[in-house]
């Protein structure tokens, strides 16, 4: 439920607004672009008409993509900012001097480690030899569990199914176990079903990845092209048993809770006791098993192939899985696919990024520490939760004067939005990383140990109480998020910059750009997901049927509107995928309105750079967006992103706002003005 999706969480772009000419050096101190930037217009376009292209034309004209990105845009420009800026501080920390604090010579071993490409390069596939002997000892089916949960630890739980920890459905409060789908090797599961001349293209490419991937291991040409195909056997299995993106954003079809007898007889072939002895977990008094169905076909796949099948999928998994990690050869493979194929990247993304995204990735609080410390102020802080709060209020004002909902619900929600938290910029708490052993002559090492840490921390939540105070992205992220469950909004100080946030800017474009985002992640608790979970974060219903089918109506309006755009091609949005993105984004930008003219009563404000102030809350709004995509990467998005192409976010928005129209003057029936206006809240 984020604001900004980056297909690699982390998004890594170029360092400047204006197209590069020298080569990238890391930064001292990060650069200012302000967050309304009258050179990024187009003047040409109507605003009326086609209002992103009028606000960001010239931004996608100075800013090509650079051949390392598949998405290019104002958060990705930002996130390579703050990568750049990261990268000379883990150099200077990387420095073996005596003066080094104990957080600085972890991260900066670390990425030493990582630097190290002649050690990774001599090294080859050697690291992976340890897994790979495991799997070879494999004699039965039997054996499978705990070589499953070996691998998982050093995975975070992706062959053949996942496992881990989540707040339980039905009470908040509380950590329980959760078994979920997974072990597919392309992006989602309707790569695997989809009939189209590209899906039936991409199935054939990635079986020759596969294919590629087990030369790699030491295979013949015959045997890698038989195990590809076994691979795809498997994974087909497993994604036809899988739901959908769009059935998984209803929460009741993921919340089966069952006792761990139940979970064993649902998949009698495979131990669930000798699974959780490997993993150091005694049996978990209840389960969530988000997908029975996944879990029954996982049985019926154990009950038929043999051990030698099973090898055969957890070796690809495992080359897979680590295959960034290792020689050029395999690096090059995996790029070749997953980038250059799937998302029309040209060039690998020099190592120092990728080196900068494995630190923020695997010591991600660590690192964080070194990020807030020189680039967060207490300032502004104070100034973003100010805003964070003025949203609030204006969120508090709209659920009092909505004509469609009746009194008991709005008690409900108001209640939600009362006990709602706010996070900004970094956990109160830091995360102790001191355990996790780091070598600088030993970079896959580095990674296993961090990754089992983590899968281990997360593992030990079960059962226990829910820890309130945790973040789920680390403090550098240009991103933030609402959680249904902490029934909390967490903004990283890598959000907070400039030019998303910009303290030297008027409050019209700070508005527009950080207070729709607020409203935006403050809205998910209302859209169609977040509004079945209650104040205290539990799936309650608390909707009367009456305000419920008022909301459906509403919603349905958005759901018909965006199914009209074309995402690439012939490909339209899945507006039932971006739903809740789209009510968000709907939402938030009139929640940051309404706050901007209430914090702003009884001001005189002028126009600027001959744009009125209302003018300016809007072309701010909609310079967060600035950006594109490569096709291939369109076609990604389009099945597996919840989020609508960035042009579609702005006029999808705007096109709805009667305060837009008013703004630029626009006629009834232009296009940035519908005649058949959308409002949810």
């Amino acid at each position: 439920m984020s604001r900004y999706f980056a297909f690699c969480s982390v998004a890594a772009l170029a360092a400047s607004c204006f197209a590069q000419t020298q080569p990238e050096r890391p930064l001292t101190t990060l650069p200012y672009t302000p967050s309304l930037e009258t050179k990024f217009i187009d003047r040409s376009a109507d605003p009326c008409v086609d209002f992103y292209q009028f606000a960001c034309g010239k931004w996608n004209e100075l800013n090509p993509i650079p051949p390392d990105q598949a998405r290019w845009d104002v958060y990705g420009k930002l996130g390579t900012e703050n990568l750049r800026y990261l990268w000379g501080t883990l150099e200077q920390a990387a420095r073996p001097e005596p003066a080094r604090g104990a957080v600085e010579k972890q991260v900066g071993d670390f990425f030493a480690a990582c630097m190290d490409e002649p050690a990774v390069e001599k090294a080859g596939a050697a690291p992976l030899k340890p897994e790979l002997d495991a799997i070879a000892a494999m004699k039965t089916t039997a054996d499978l569990p705990p070589l499953l949960g070996r691998l998982h630890l050093a995975m975070q739980g992706s062959p053949l199914f996942g496992f881990g920890s989540s707040q339980d459905y039905a009470d908040s409060s509380r950590v329980i176990a959760f078994s979920t789908a997974a072990g597919l090797g392309l992006p989602d599961r309707d790569y695997y079903v989809n009939t189209d001349a590209r899906s039936v293209e991409t199935r054939a490419r990635y079986v020759d990845h596969v294919t590629a991937m087990f030369r790699l291991l030491g295979d013949t040409p015959e045997a890698a092209k038989a195990e590809a195909q076994t691979v795809m056997d498997i994974e087909t299995g497993l994604a036809k048993a899988s739901l959908t993106r769009v059935q998984q954003r209803d929460p009741y079809q993921l919340f089966h809770k069952m006792s761990a007898a139940a979970l064993q007889k649902l998949t009698p072939a495979f131990s669930w006791t000798a699974y959780w002895k490997t993993v150091g977990l005694a049996a978990p008094k209840a389960a969530n098993v988000t997908e029975p169905e996944f879990f029954k076909e996982v049985q019926r796949q154990l009950a038929a192939r043999p051990a030698t099948e099973w090898k055969t999928y957890l070796r690809w998994h495992l080359a897979h899985a680590k295959a960034a990690y290792l020689s050029a050869a395999f690096v090059q493979a995996n790029f070749e696919f997953y980038s250059k194929y799937l998302r029309g990247v040209t060039e690998l993304a020099p190592r120092w990024k990728r080196c900068v995204r494995y630190a923020d990735g695997e010591l991600g609080e660590a690192v964080g520490q070194i990020f807030v410390a020189k680039t967060f102020t207490p300032d502004t802080k104070a100034r973003a939760l100010a805003m964070v709060q003025e949203i609030e209020r204006a969120m508090e004002t709209d659920l009092t004067d909505l004509s469609w909902m009746g009194p008991a619900t709005k008690k409900q929600a108001q209640e939600k939005l009362r006990t709602l938290v706010n996070k900004i910029g970094y956990p109160d708490k830091w995360r102790d990383y001191s355990s996790v052993r780091i070598e600088r002559t030993d970079f896959l090492g580095n990674m296993n140990r961090a990754t089992e840490f983590e899968s281990r921390r997360d593992l030990n939540k079960i059962g226990k109480p829910v820890d309130r105070s945790e973040w789920g992205m680390t403090p550098p992220t240009v991103n933030a998020y609402y959680d249904p469950q902490m029934n909390d909004i967490n903004f990283p100080a890598g959000v907070l910059q400039p030019p998303l946030y910009d303290p030297k800017m008027d409050d019209a474009p700070n508005y527009g750009n950080t207070g729709a985002t607020i409203g935006h992640e403050l809205t998910h608790g209302f859209d169609d997901e977040g509004r079945q979970f209650d104040a205290k974060g539990n799936l309650r219903d608390w909707w009367t049927e009456k305000d419920a089918a008022a909301f459906t109506t509403r919603t349905a309006c958005v759901v018909d509107q965006y199914a009209q755009y074309t995402v690439v091609d012939d490909i339209k949005i899945n507006s039932k995928l971006t739903l809740g993105e789209d009510v968000a984004d709907l939402g938030g930008t009139l929640l940051g309105y309404l706050a901007w003219k209430n914090a702003t009563r009884g001001q005189d404000l002028k126009p600027v750079d001959g744009f009125t102030p209302d003018q300016r809350y809007f072309i701010g709004m909609a310079q967060w967006a600035c950006g594109y995509e490569r096709p291939e990467n369109k076609r990604v998005t389009a099945i597996t992103d919840p989020h609508s192409p960035l042009e579609y976010r702005i006029n999808g928005v705007v096109s709805n706002m009667p305060e837009f129209a008013r703004a630029f003057s626009c006629e009834s029936g232009q296009p940035m003005a519908r005649a058949n206006a959308c409002r949810v809240w």
